[in-house]
């Protein structure tokens, strides 16, 4: 749904017609260059903007072809209509009228019949535009025409000039396209004609009956008729109506009266069809019970309708309305009865506005039967200061006798710009907007229109002689800040016209980039400081008083009391290239000051320089309110040069766009990281970025382009998927109602999105279907597959997940909570016995979040104590797990959870067969093996599913299995799963040769693989396993291979080359030179078995590497082949994985290879700290590194279980500062949070224990203090991997000593650890 402020319609006589064509009521308006056409008051069809550099000034439409002519001061362009019958009405370009150059401005359009357009300026000329534009007839005046329509017969025309007391009443006298005449007769007035208009007749007969109605500057109506044709012809003055003596004020002595009176005609037609309607729909069964006073209006209006008058309406601007009506119009001898009073009402309120230009001050009405039961009848009131309102009414409310509090219901307005629109700013909480031209027009808007928030409600309209560089919404729309380029003023626009009521020149260096409000305090809330910042970082404060909000200035001439003072300048202390500064994007509520200023005030501004650095800005008056202090509350180096958009929204988000105007990029400041990356093809480029935020502060982003808005709404992290941070979720496209490309847009505070395209401004509600395309893509709940608003959905996708959805489970497995994992499973078990689809589920499956709150007690065995705190399974009562898992499958099946998409129903009952497997082999693992088999063996029945999914297993599982003490376990287990018969493809998938510690069965399972390389085909050709064999050193069986493999052609000298002693240099060279033949042929893996073969280990590694790709490959050959110690092993981590990890953010992969190197300390700060700063040559990453996945949550379990595990660590861990681990935590909770495990965030931050400090520690007497002393628990067996110390200093503190020979001492109940005697 959405609501259209077409644009602002022009001050001419002829800027509005309506006609019903075809069954289809058309409204059709100008307003400057463009040709608005409507089906309805929320219905655009179709714009049409026109080249010319003059405005339109006229437009009719023909009721019976549906054309439509408009006219410029140059020419006139007449539409035809088409698609009507497929459904899509539009109109094209049929053909165009020349103007002739002396000719004035004004003009008038009329149709005749058969497509005839009559033309009016300083002559009247016909033209037959069925075919081609011929003129048929032409007639120069004396006077220019103002006025000119022909009758509905198109036998007679009626014209007046500007201020001309006579009508010329022509009559045609021949039709032909060779020959057309007209005569003409005077109809004297005795003032000036300001109005005419011709009956619509109602029958057949009535067209011959010609009655035109005019309306003279003496406040008269007169009606026209030819009453006479035989004796005079031509029309006679029939009757007039005093508007004047018509509608006289209900007060004595009234403190503001207006003499203008309106008028407008009810024809007989529209009134009899309307009344029968209004009376059928009041008598049919089921009808409403009326009232006394309902059922005497119906009456009433029946009475009237009895002879079918026609109907004139005359009304003041205070809502005063009498109506009369006509019958027997044109009879030879008038009777008294046929003029009759029908009605003399009041709160008849057509939204009157009181200007001081007169022209404003005029209103044209176009009634019309809309053939609707609620609203049958409407009223277009045309105001000529830029409004046009569409009017509902019933005609026995209208007519009603008995007083009414409302007879007429405003159902739109439309109004605008008559110019392109440039900008549109919002205030805080987006209840006002303000939207301003290139010709430094300004409209100010109010939310809200009746009982619906999606209109907006013009308030003020501004017009400035000076370049508008930036605007500031005060209170609420009710204040206007505008920036120029050497001043800034202050306007009032609680009035319909803005009253400038402050001006300040200021002198700054370089030109005012940004204008900016500083935070007030709450208890003053009239004074205001307003600032503006130079592209030279200098600035300037003003310091604004405002008058009391409570006086109503909408009448008001003189503006109330303010003042607008400088107050001091400042400069921003960075050196900064800045490109440009922008204030924050309120999206929210305003910004209070607090009482301290730091980096949790709230931001107001956001710097972007040249090579992509953003700054967060906070701001803060001193005490004595006579200087500033500025902070930078956040800095981010994204990399990108030369962005060319920006903004920043409130709660810490930034979207910023390259320098190609096609790529998005979204960053968190407080984190530094970035979220989203999209890459936009085709020609459109982003133009706008607009942020808005729901209740629970979770973000939308509106990306504009010039023909259509995509809205990305935040989603929740996924870290086991690698989901995107956000998503598409509407697309809007306004290329089928205007041609015009988008000007700005922004949201309004209700969350729906205004948009401004040429002169018109669209407003799409919040509301969204889920049926769409963007959103079925997203994984929605399935009860939520149903329309709901922007808000609900993306509480939907960022709210706090349930306890059984997939996502919660694993990160309560990665987060050690394996058996609250299992108690969730046998909840849902339970939960499900008695579910049916749409029930509601518990979300919390009536469990007490404290079982994931409170820290599991360690035993003196080592395994976690978990019962004492939410109460043991009792194995007895609740059936073995295995059942479980295969009867919730089998539920999951069947049902439709109501709180899971399909998608995440479908991954639960995967997850239920993965705790399931799990639980078999918990008793004979550790923790990180049974994190490590659970994600394998849902990765293989991922891979099940889809089989085209080539991904291996992540290095955060490897990770856990190399830090697993159950590795016998694993590799058994994993080989079970490709049943004994693992290939490289399976090993690779596994991580296995990454993840095992002991050398020798790494090289037992290597050679495990070779065979299986041999045997996987039926012809078992050697050179599948020929690098496996010659990494293990075993040539002597690769040529027994070869010696079975006569069907092989290169059997004979593959085996003399074999037999050879490659120790020697000459065959040592014959391998080299193979290796690079195979090369040649792009034989990698053989190659690389030929490098071996050569001894040359390095080279073997890198075609691993680089031709191959396969990392793995290339780590598990230098380990079979050298070892673990091996230097070609070790300049692979540090040349090739480490500098691989930095550039990619992988802190998995990172501190995974630290470990392999033996550097422990750095393995653990690798957790925490960016990869690239603890290398030696850093290089700057890559923008994934800086990806939210590179912050897995799952980092601070590890880290947690590292950093007591050995000196090293604890040593590294010393060199984390507690600032860096504050924010390490705090950020992991945000992440939590962000994920929807809410429950696992509040876990992290209060059970979390830091490390004592080293100024904390106990002072030793000589030698550095024990890392040891840093931990705070007796519960770690700290291993001593420290070198010895050379010095004897060292010695003595017993760090780097060998074991002692003295027995086991019990430990002190007061001791921070048991100690064994390292």
């Amino acid at each position: 749904m959405r609501t259209i402020l077409p644009g602002k319609p022009q001050a001419r006589l002829q800027a509005l017609c309506t006609t019903e064509w075809e069954g289809l009521r058309l409204v059709v308006y100008i307003s400057g260059h463009g040709l608005m056409i409507l089906s309805g008051p929320g219905d655009l069809v179709q714009t049409i903007y026109h080249e010319d550099f003059e405005a339109l000034i006229a437009v009719t439409i023909d009721e019976a072809s549906g054309n439509i002519a408009a006219a410029s001061s140059r020419e006139v362009h007449v539409y035809r209509p088409y698609g009507k019958e497929d459904g899509l009405l539009k109109w094209s370009l049929q053909c165009t009228i020349p103007r002739p150059q002396q000719e004035p401005k004004d003009v008038a359009l009329s149709w005749g019949t058969d497509e005839e357009l009559l033309v009016g300026s300083s002559s009247l000329r016909l033209f037959q535009t069925a075919i081609d534009e011929a003129e048929i007839w032409c007639r120069a005046l004396s006077k220019p025409t103002r006025i000119a329509k022909f009758s509905c017969d198109a036998n007679l025309i009626a014209s007046t000039g500007r201020y001309d007391r006579l009508v010329k009443l022509w009559r045609r006298q021949s039709c032909g396209a060779d020959d057309t005449r007209f005569d003409f007769t005077y109809l004297p007035h005795p003032t000036a004609v300001t109005a005419i208009q011709w009956r619509r007749p109602h029958t057949r007969v009535q067209a011959s009956e010609h009655v035109l109605y005019s309306v003279c500057a003496d406040h008269k109506l007169r009606i026209w008729a030819a009453m006479d044709q035989q004796r005079v012809p031509g029309l006679q003055l029939w009757a007039e109506i005093d508007m004047q003596d018509s509608v006289q004020p209900r007060q004595l002595n009234p403190e503001i009266y207006y003499q203008d009176r309106f008028a407008f005609f009810i024809d007989s037609q529209d009134f009899s069809r309307t009344t029968t309607a209004t009376l059928k729909q009041a008598a049919e069964p089921g009808a409403a019970n009326l009232d006394s006073k309902e059922q005497h209006a119906l009456e009433h209006l029946a009475e009237i309708a009895k002879s079918s008058p026609e109907i004139c309406v005359v009304l003041d601007r205070h809502g005063h309305m009498s109506a009369w009506g006509l019958e027997n119009v044109g009879c030879k001898v008038r009777k008294p009865t046929d003029i009759f009073n029908i009605a003399h009402v009041e709160n008849f309120d057509l939204g009157f506005l009181d200007s001081a230009d007169r022209i404003e001050n005029n209103t044209q009405f176009v009634p019309f039967c809309w053939g609707q039961p609620a609203a049958p009848f409407i009223l277009l009131a045309h105001h000529f200061d830029g409004r046009i309102e569409w009017t509902e009414c019933r005609l026995e409310e209208l007519f009603a006798p008995s007083p009414q509090q409302k007879r007429t219901r405003r159902k739109t307005l439309w109004t605008g710009h008559d110019g392109p629109v440039k900008k549109i700013v919002r205030s805080a909480s987006g209840k006002a907007v303000i939207s301003r031209t290139n010709d430094n027009e300004a409209l100010t808007w109010a939310q809200g229109f009746g009982d619906s928030d999606l209109g907006l409600t013009r308030r003020s309209a501004l017009k400035c002689s000076d370049h508008i560089h930036r605007s500031w919404l005060l209170q609420e729309g009710q204040f206007v800040v505008n920036l120029h380029y050497a001043s800034i003023s202050l306007w009032d626009t609680r009035p319909s016209r803005a009253i400038q009521i402050g001006h300040v020149p200021f002198d700054i260096e370089g030109h005012p980039i940004c204008l900016v409000q500083l935070p007030k305090p709450r208890s003053d809330a009239k004074t205001l400081h307003i600032a503006t910042i130079s592209s030279k970082q200098n600035g300037i404060i003003w310091e604004i008083t405002l008058p009391e909000s409570s006086v109503r200035q909408s009448n008001a001439r003189r503006p109330s009391v303010s003042s607008m003072k400088y107050l001091c300048a400042f400069g921003l202390d960075v050196n900064d290239n800045i490109a440009f500064m922008l204030p924050i994007d309120p999206a929210g509520l305003a910004v209070w000051t607090s009482s301290s200023l730091d980096t949790f005030s709230k931001d107001i501004a956001i710097s972007c320089s040249h090579d992509g650095r953003l700054r967060t800005w906070t701001a803060a008056l001193d005490s004595d309110g006579s200087a500033v202090e500025w902070l930078v509350t956040s800095t981010v180096e994204t990399g990108i040069k030369e962005p060319s958009l920006a903004s920043a929204s409130s709660i810490r988000k930034t979207a910023l766009v390259d320098n190609s105007k096609t790529g998005l990029t979204i960053w968190d400041m407080r984190s530094g990281q970035f979220d989203y990356s999209v890459q936009y093809g085709g020609l459109e480029q982003i133009r706008d970025l607009d942020w808005s935020s729901t209740p629970d502060d979770q973000a939308l982003l509106a990306v504009g382009f010039p023909h259509k808005v995509i809205i990305l709404a935040q989603m929740r992290y996924d870290y086991l998927y690698a989901g995107a941070a956000w998503a598409p979720i509407r697309s809007i496209n306004i290329k089928e109602s205007t041609p015009h490309p988008i000007g700005d847009s922004t949201w309004l505070g209700s969350g729906n999105l205004l948009i401004g395209a040429g002169n018109q401004l669209f407003i799409y509600d919040k509301s969204v279907d889920s049926s769409e395309d963007m959103i079925s893509n997203l994984t929605l709940p399935v009860h939520k597959r149903e329309k709901m608003n922007l808000f609900d959905l993306v509480t939907i996708l960022n709210g706090p997940l349930p306890l059984f959805n997939p996502q919660f489970i694993s990160q309560c497995i990665l987060a050690g909570k394996f058996r609250q994992a299992q108690r969730i499973l046998y909840s849902l078990y339970n939960a499900l016995k008695f579910y049916t689809d749409g029930d509601a589920l518990d979300s919390f499956l009536s469990m007490s979040p404290d079982i994931f709150t409170i820290e599991a007690q360690t035993s003196n065995s080592g395994n976690l104590d978990y019962h004492s705190h939410y109460g043991s399974i009792d194995e007895e009562m609740e059936p073995d797990l295995e059942e479980v898992a295969a009867s919730l499958n089998e539920r999951l099946s069947k049902l439709s959870i109501s709180q899971l998409s399909r998608q995440e129903q479908m991954q639960l009952a995967d997850m239920v067969e993965c705790v399931s497997t799990v639980t078999k082999h918990q008793r004979s693992m550790d923790e990180n093996a049974t994190r490590y088999l659970l994600f394998f063996r849902q990765h293989m029945i991922r891979k099940g599913q889809v089989p085209q999914d080539r991904a291996s297993i992540t290095y955060r599982e490897i990770v856990w299995a190399y830090h697993s003490s159950s590795q016998d376990i694993l590799v058994d287990l994993t080989s079970r799963q490709f049943q004994g018969r693992m290939l490289w493809a399976d090993a690779k998938d596994c991580g296995l040769f990454m993840w095992m510690s002991d050398v020798n069965a790494l090289r037992a399972q290597f050679e495990v693989v070779a065979r299986n390389e041999y045997a996987k085909t039926d012809e078992k050709n050697p050179i599948d396993c020929s690098l496996y064999y010659l990494a293990l050193r075993k040539k002597n069986v690769l040529l027994g291979l070869w010696r079975m493999a006569g069907w092989n052609r290169e059997q004979a000298s593959t085996q003399r080359l074999l037999s050879n002693n490659f120790q020697e240099a000459r065959w040592k060279t014959a391998a080299l030179k193979n290796a690079y033949a195979l090369l040649g042929k792009r034989r990698f893996e053989y190659a690389a078995g030929f490098f071996l073969l050569a001894g040359n280990l390095q080279d073997a590694v890198n075609v691993c590497l680089h031709q191959m790709r396969d990392l793995q490959l290339a780590v598990a050959v230098a380990r079979v082949y050298e070892g673990d110690e091996g230097s070609v092993l070790r300049l692979l981590l540090t040349d090739k994985v480490l500098p691989q990890a930095a550039s990619e953010g992988d802190r998995w992969l990172a501190t995974w290879a630290f470990w392999m190197l033996g550097k422990r300390d750095l393995a653990l700060r690798s957790l925490i700290s960016p990869v690239h700063t603890l290398l030696d040559t850093p290089e700057w990453p890559k923008m994934q590194a800086r990806s939210h996945l590179a912050n897995d949550p799952a980092l601070v379990v590890l880290y947690k279980q590292l950093r007591g595990r050995s000196l090293q660590t604890l040593k590294g861990a010393s060199r984390i500062s507690a600032r860096e681990e504050w924010d390490f935590v705090i950020q992991t909770a945000r992440v939590y949070d962000r994920m929807g495990c809410d429950l696992l965030a509040l876990d992290l931050v209060r059970n979390w224990e830091f490390l004592v400090q080293a100024r904390e520690v106990p002072s030793q007497t000589e030698g550095p203090p024990d890392p040891r002393m840093m931990l705070r628990r007796r519960s770690s067996l700290v291993v001593d991997d420290l070198t010895s110390p050379k010095s004897p200093t060292g010695m003595k503190a017993g760090v780097g000593k060998p074991p002692s020979q003295k027995g086991f001492e019990e430990p002190e109940a007061n001791s921070l650890l048991d100690n064994f005697g390292f």
